[in-house]
């Protein structure tokens, strides 16, 4: 792809999931990856097998993006933010309260908190930035409605970043993943067994999940020159389930 080849490229949540297939891909496109995660452990494990740098960062926490910021000490080209957090399904009125604020830390919070710190260094030189957002912002499973809500407000934030951020050529994307094979499966699907699993696969018309390498190729694919016309837009790589 490009315009990825040596771009410093920040990916939240890259230790495992969906991340973890980012920050392999874009490392073999020539990236300049970094493994940002709160699991020191397997961000520099995953770091290390791709040839990454890795940086600890706890996203819902200002302090810990500035150190993180700082320790990396370049600017960043490429941020991907993808951390995020789901919820047991059940009763809207039954999900806890500090089950709600973590979703809004983690999965709101965090991408407020990295453009007030990260687009003014691209606003001199430009850059790209890619939300992971999630079906569930496009059509809402039942029994997860905070959880979608949160993935409905990623959305629209991406639109409107899109608009404002245009004039200094930063591009705003998202992709909106299906369930895919990664440790949040589970907690969507309340337990991981044949028959959950059936159900959500007869949601999805191609039948399967979607693998962090269906979801690394379509980043590339918004983060790259390729995309240099695409700004504002939420792809579905949802194996048609938002038809």
């Amino acid at each position: 792809m490009r315009g990825l080849e040596g771009r410093t490229t920040l990916i939240t949540g890259a230790a495992s999931g969906f991340g973890a297939g980012m920050a392999e891909r874009f490392a073999r496109e020539g990236a300049d990856v970094i493994v940002a995660d709160i699991n020191v452990a397997a961000g520099e494990h995953q770091a290390s097998a791709i040839g990454a740098t890795f940086c600890e960062l706890n996203v819902a926490d200002e302090q810990s993006l500035r150190d993180a910021l700082d320790r990396i000490g370049r600017p960043i080209d490429i941020l991907i933010n993808n951390a995020g957090v789901g919820q047991q399904p059940g009763d809207l009125e039954t999900l806890a309260t500090a089950d709600f604020e973590r979703l809004l830390d983690v999965n709101i919070r965090s991408i407020f908190l990295s453009a007030r710190h990260i687009v003014p260094q691209m606003k001199p030189r430009g850059g790209v930035i890619l939300n992971i957002a999630s079906t569930a912002g496009v059509s809402p499973r039942p029994g997860l409605t905070w959880y979608n809500a949160t993935k409905g407000w990623v959305i629209t934030a991406t639109r409107s970043m899109a608009v404002e951020l245009a004039p200094f050529n930063i591009r705003v994307n998202a992709l909106n993943p299906v369930a895919g094979e990664t440790p949040l499966l589970a907690t969507f699907m309340g337990s991981d067994t044949p028959e959950n699993r059936q159900r959500f696969l007869n949601s999805i018309p191609l039948g399967r999940f979607s693998q962090p390498e269906d979801i690394a190729s379509a980043a590339c694919f918004l983060c790259s020159d390729e995309a240099s016309m695409i700004t504002g837009v939420a792809l579905e790589v949802d194996g048609g389930r938002c038809v």
